[in-house]
């Protein structure tokens, strides 16, 4: 069983969620020093007392980590840079938002002169 299960959905498509994970996995390679490979749309990765696979697909993601006995402790500080770098990479656009159309306001009649 996975210490850590994450899943998002995103609309950045295939290619580009690829991409993400290719960042999100070059970032956290460095500060937590893991290695990865991609097998189809799925990343694996690994270092001692850690294991996991980022799957991807043109929708949404899934997360899954394995942590060692002595990682687990830091659980939560794992968690945090993880949630961090997914919510930064793969947050889903919103779709463009319509401008309402207002109506022009009517100017105030014409005061008389001599009023």
């Amino acid at each position: 069983m996975a210490d850590i299960e994450l899943h998002r959905v995103h609309n950045l498509g295939l290619k580009a969620a690829r991409a993400a994970a290719d960042r999100m996995a070059e970032h956290l390679g460095r500060k937590f020093g893991l290695t990865g490979e991609w097998n189809d749309d799925v990343l694996t990765f690994e270092r001692p007392g850690v294991t996991g696979s980022l799957a991807v697909s043109d929708k949404d993601l899934h997360l899954s980590v394995s942590l060692g006995f002595l990682l687990r402790a830091m659980k939560g500080s794992i968690e945090t840079a993880v949630v961090h770098e997914l919510d930064t990479l793969f947050a889903a656009t919103k779709p463009a938002t319509a401008k309402r159309a207002t109506k022009p306001k009517k100017a105030p009649p014409a005061r008389k002169k001599g009023a």
